[in-house]
């Protein structure tokens, strides 16, 4: 077995690796970028070298010193983990010509699979199904737009080096092929390095189902059974679950069957995943191979009571498999959620901050991947996810009511997130019976924005709870202040300090553009209650509780609900099942219209980057006129791209920005003017 191994990735899947490594006594060597030099990876690994700038092409991306820096180390073998370097058949190469063992298949069988077009025409030859589409050589715009005609729409263009969502575009209309193309194209040379694409007939209504493989060099193969990924936004994974609530036993062993099959005609060693769509009438068809460890491995784990990474440095150092078909026996139900650095509110653009806090969900089943902790700070440069949450339990049912309790206990402020879609996904009745196709989100209206009009009373009840505490301790600090530990006690932990904050108070808030005015009195007569009215509502008795330093439990009668709070000074920040609501104390100014002097015209005329990121491409010029909705300014961030539109028909005054530039979010980019003007 390896004694030293370096870990050529970052965030949580490097702290995934390192803890194998810990518990098999391999020493583990962690690389990092300008970016992420106090980052947990880098701190919890045996050894740590920098490699270079924030950017992924001059750290993560960079072989060549990632290579260096494995012989200075003296590491036999270096793990990719998923995404930068882990399909990438030239750095797999590059590894074996040095002499140091690439945790992954070789780089022949990399090459080979990880072309899209080339693993369809391996499929094919052992008679698996694949979709109907066009693989060929051709990347000419025309020839590819007569093939996509002939195929029929919708269709899918996708990056033929691609993976993760990223390069892929469905595409309703001809008339809109072209300009998908191109955009396509770019993600794929920004992800991959090679913008060459294919085109796959797109099948609605289907399913995701993905057949985990493991090979060794002695030539044997197994299956560890499926993983159903369905739930997806812009092909970007949100839930993965294990086993597919929709496959007979006989289906699986089809499918598991045709995978081995498919890895052995690559050839192919370590481990690997073999993705299928599933249709209504039951028929599959394979997609692709995904060529190293997957996001979602946990899921697997939990249920077959494997260790992947532990699997893959066996089969890496050239023992055989220890576990044949037979004896592998998944039982229970795993399912796995992606914490992800998005803005609902702004259709789910990449958000970019510092973590001011995260609090985990901890109980029986429940296991969080992470590579994050309050203070870090989220960055344009890497991939917009920020953990995984992962629950195990007997049946599907109990572990669905497990994740529905791990998100409750799940806060993450500082940066907006996906939380709200996750717990909505979880509670939705469709996702109870396991009705869960590929566009299961449009389907069910999930993704719309909500409204700031959207707000419980129950928030405005915790945010008085909270000040009014907050106010009581401060008045009361030289009774309450400990002359051996100098911390402050609160009224949580004392009795009668209520009486000092004395009688009824009426505390002011405001949420979007409202004021809301909530009224509350100290209940004498009953510990941790209060008196409170939002508004003319009349008032409620309400018992809170803080069940630890950022939540509170609000109950009334026999109903209970959990807050995570956080106090940002001029503003209360407050979350409820994974909605973020930021209430503004009374007196404070609204920022945004004081920074702009009150002038909404100008803001309406000054289009800004919505998040940190490179401008990619310009598509306007000073002057010129342009139409409402019109394509400006293509700005990439985290790996993808988002458009910066003309939200009426107007004229150009003056683009801002050069493609190339770095802008950070909020900068302004385009002035124009209405065509009235």
């Amino acid at each position: 077995m390896f004694r030293k191994i370096l870990i050529a990735n970052r965030g949580e899947i490097a702290l995934r690796i390192i803890a194998t490594c810990r518990e098999m006594n391999i020493d583990s060597v962690a690389v990092y970028s300008e970016a992420d030099q106090h980052s947990r990876h880098v701190i919890n690994a045996d050894e740590a070298y920098l490699l270079g700038p924030a950017p992924a092409q001059q750290s993560y991306l960079n072989g060549d010193a990632i290579l260096d820096i494995a012989r200075r180390s003296g590491a036999e073998a270096i793990h990719p983990g998923y995404g930068f370097l882990s399909e990438n058949a030239d750095f797999a190469e590059a590894c074996e010509q040095a002499g140091i063992v690439f945790i992954g298949p070789g780089s022949a069988s990399i090459r080979l699979m990880g072309s899209k077009t080339a693993a369809r025409r391996v499929a094919q030859q052992v008679n698996a199904p694949t979709v109907p589409g066009y693989n060929g050589e051709s990347q000419m715009d025309g020839i590819l737009q007569e093939e996509g005609e002939r195929i029929g729409f919708p269709l899918l263009i996708k990056a033929v080096a691609g993976g993760g969502g990223k390069g892929m575009r469905i595409v309703h209309h001809a008339a809109t092929f072209l300009e998908q193309l191109a955009g396509a194209r770019r993600e794929a040379q920004a992800a991959f390095g090679d913008a060459a694409v294919f085109l796959e007939r797109y099948l609605q209504q289907a399913r995701h189902i993905e057949i985990q493989i493991l090979a060794d060099q002695h030539g044997n193969v197994v299956h560890l059974g499926e993983r159903e990924c369905s739930i997806q936004r812009r092909h970007q994974k949100i839930i993965e679950e294990s086993p597919s609530s929709v496959l007979s036993d006989a289906l699986r062993q089809q499918m598991g069957d045709i995978a081995i099959r498919i890895a052995r005609a690559a050839c192919y060693v370590n481990a690997g995943t073999l993705e299928f769509i599933l249709d209504t009438d039951q028929n599959f068809y394979f997609l692709e191979m995904n060529t190293r460890l997957q996001v979602e491995h946990p899921v697997t784990e939990l249920v077959t009571g494997l260790d992947m990474v532990r699997q893959q440095l066996y089969i890496a150092a050239g023992e055989p498999l220890k576990i044949t078909q037979a004896e592998i026996s998944p039982r229970g139900h795993a399912i796995e959620a992606r914490f992800y650095a998005e803005d609902p509110q702004q259709h789910y653009l990449p958000s970019t901050g510092i973590i001011n806090a995260f609090h985990k969900p901890v109980g029986p089943g429940i296991r969080l991947d992470s590579g994050i902790e309050a203070g870090d700070e989220i960055t344009q440069y890497y991939d917009p996810m920020l953990a995984k949450l992962i629950v195990v339990a007997e049946s599907r049912q109990a572990a669905i009511q497990r994740l529905q309790r791990a998100l409750e206990q799940s806060a993450i402020f500082g940066v907006k997130t996906n939380l709200e879609l996750l717990h909505a996904i979880s509670q939705h009745p469709a996702f109870a019976m396991g009705d869960t196709p590929t566009d299961f989100l449009e389907q069910h209206d999930l993704l719309a924005p909500t409204s700031t009009a959207d707000i419980s009373e129950d928030i405005f009840k915790a945010a008085a709870i909270y000040d009014l505490q907050h106010l009581a301790t401060e008045k009361s600090s030289e009774y309450t202040m400990s002359a051996t530990s100098k911390h402050r006690l609160t009224p949580w932990q004392t009795q009668g300090l209520w009486r000092i904050a004395g009688g009824r108070r009426t505390l002011s808030y405001r949420y979007g553009e409202q004021d809301y005015l909530v009224t509350i009195q100290p209940v004498v007569t009953r510990q941790n209650t209060w008196s409170i009215s939002v508004g003319e509502q009349a008032p409620q008795e309400i018992t809170a509780f803080l069940t630890n330093d950022h939540f509170l439990m609000l109950r009334c009668d026999d109903q209970q609900t959990l807050i995570a709070l956080h106090d940002q000074k001029d503003e209360l920040h407050l979350i409820l099942k994974g909605k973020l609501f930021r209430l503004r104390r009374p007196g404070l100014l609204d920022v945004t219209t004081a920074s702009h002097g009150g002038d909404q015209q100008r803001l309406q005329n000054s289009l800004t980057a919505p998040m940190s990121g490179t401008i990619v491409k310009i598509e306007a010029h000073d002057g010129d006129i342009v139409e409402a909705h019109q394509t400006l300014v293509i700005l990439s961030a985290m790996k993808m791209e988002h458009a910066i539109t003309a939200p009426y028909a107007g004229k150009i005054k003056h683009i801002s920005c050069a493609e190339g530039d770095v802008v950070q979010g909020g900068t302004s980019v385009v002035e124009m003017e209405a065509a009235n003007a």
